[in-house]
């Protein structure tokens, strides 16, 4: 995520051996100032966690039943929440407002619906971005009865209020994100990425063994 802040800088994200996948060192470089203290690493295991059976969920900033005051989201961001649902379940037909929300499909098929006549099963790498605006209701399910859903659901703070509600789509296949950061929502829609708004940009990458990726803060970013 790219947003607004106080530094340059570029920043290097790494990818360390094939035997663990899942770590990403981050670190800066170049000359600028930059303090630890404008980098807040957190991890997996300290994020807030409910499981509720169908569903197994970790929140990075307070959300539903799980608040931590240092942790209430990060500039226009205010949601990143890391679901597994179990196959046919899912979140049933509830209202949104004045909020940008998007999903992004790690494993598994997301059947989503919405109130502007939306109907459409997003699979691997895929999108599916909703800007609420002046309210729209809409569900998210598990699509396979069986093999469980792994995405994750973010919510983001339009740069205003009152815009009609929109919805868009769109697959971001492997190929695009190895080994680059590839943006898959953006403010401007640079790269065939979807269009959001609000001051913010987000990324994907998949990285091979010992490959790395690059991103360049920009004065006034964060």
């Amino acid at each position: 995520f790219q947003s607004g802040q106080r530094h340059p800088a570029t920043v290097d994200f790494k990818r360390t051996t094939q035997s663990q996948p899942e770590r990403i060192m981050c670190k800066g470089q170049g000359s600028f100032n930059i303090s630890p203290s404008d980098i807040v690493l957190r991890k997996n295991k300290e994020r807030g966690h409910a499981d509720h059976g169908w569903l197994n969920t970790y929140h990075t900033f307070s959300f539903a039943m799980y608040h931590d005051r240092r942790y209430e989201g990060f500039g226009p961001l205010r949601v990143i929440n890391e679901d597994r649902v179990s196959g046919g379940n899912g979140f049933g037909a509830h209202p949104h407002r004045d909020y940008l929300i998007f999903s992004y499909v790690v494993k598994g098929e997301m059947e989503h619906r919405d109130s502007m006549g939306n109907t459409e099963i997003i699979g691997r790498g895929g999108v599916q971005f909703t800007n609420a605006g002046t309210g729209i209701m809409h569900s998210e399910y598990n699509a396979h009865p069986r093999n469980p859903l792994h995405f994750l659901q973010i919510w983001v703070k339009p740069t205003r209020h009152g815009h009609n509600p929109r919805y868009d789509t769109k697959l971001f296949d492997n190929e695009k994100k190895l080994n680059r950061l590839c943006p898959i929502v953006t403010k401007d829609g640079k790269d065939d990425s979807i269009v959001i708004e609000s001051d913010i940009n987000v990324y994907a990458s998949l990285l091979d063994a010992d490959k790395e990726v690059s991103l360049t803060v920009e004065n006034g970013r964060q």
